[in-house]
């Protein structure tokens, strides 16, 4: 079972770092957040770890309407580094305060480049730890931005019966993306290649690009 300590030695040995910070709105960050879930019936002392999507609200003109992401988004004027962008959006989102003793590490950063976009973007994704009370805080806060929060088995990213497929228009063309099913959502696109630099780094295969060209 993947830890949170296994986790830690694991980013300590990356050289990656944030994207060059300028308070822009091309450049964008995230927050992988991880925190334990219940202990099971079998093993009170063992808990396994859970991380924190959200499902975007359905709005017309929004390129992500209605995905599964981390929460997040793009810099503001008053952002002073990328881990701020990614705090700032957590709270604006959820309601879930990040602090600097939060922090796990850096992932590496991704260019968000499509079709549809007016200009690429970069984004830098964050690992996050947090304790029970502050996981209990979490909260669709703004339900016309987020519609819904859940919480992933860390196990369940992993999990080969998990592998799914969706069709989604890219400028007005339907194409095929891999994806992990969980419940009625699908996590795909960006969010999951973020989940490939974290399984990589893990030194996991991740079942859902396993043998993939996308």
């Amino acid at each position: 079972m993947l830890t949170i300590d296994d986790i830690r030695t694991a980013l300590d040995k990356q050289s990656h770092r944030p994207a060059e910070f300028k308070a822009h709105y091309t450049q964008a960050a995230v927050a992988m957040i991880l925190a334990d879930g219940e202990a099971d019936e079998a093993n009170s002392n063992a808990s396994e770890l859970e991380v924190c999507f959200i499902r975007r609200a359905e709005r017309i003109g929004d390129p992500w309407s209605g995905q599964v992401a981390f929460p997040g988004g793009r810099a503001g004027p008053e952002d002073a580094d990328a881990h701020a962008v990614a705090e700032r959006e957590t709270w604006e989102e959820i309601g879930l305060t990040l602090a600097e003793n939060h922090r796990v590490g850096p992932l590496p950063i991704r260019p968000i480049d499509r079709a549809d976009l007016r200009e690429s973007m970069t984004l830098s994704p964050f690992v996050y730890y947090v304790d029970q009370e502050t996981r209990n805080t979490a909260f669709a806060r703004i339900p016309e931005e987020v519609a819904h929060v859940f919480w992933v088995p860390i196990t369940h990213l992993f999990d080969e019966a998990a592998v799914t497929e969706l069709e989604h228009p890219i400028a007005e063309t339907l194409s095929t993306f891999p994806g992990i099913l969980f419940g009625d959502h699908v996590i795909w696109g960006l969010t999951l290649r973020v989940i490939d630099s974290f399984a990589e780094i893990t030194e996991r295969t991740l079942p859902a690009l396993k043998g993939s060209n996308w």
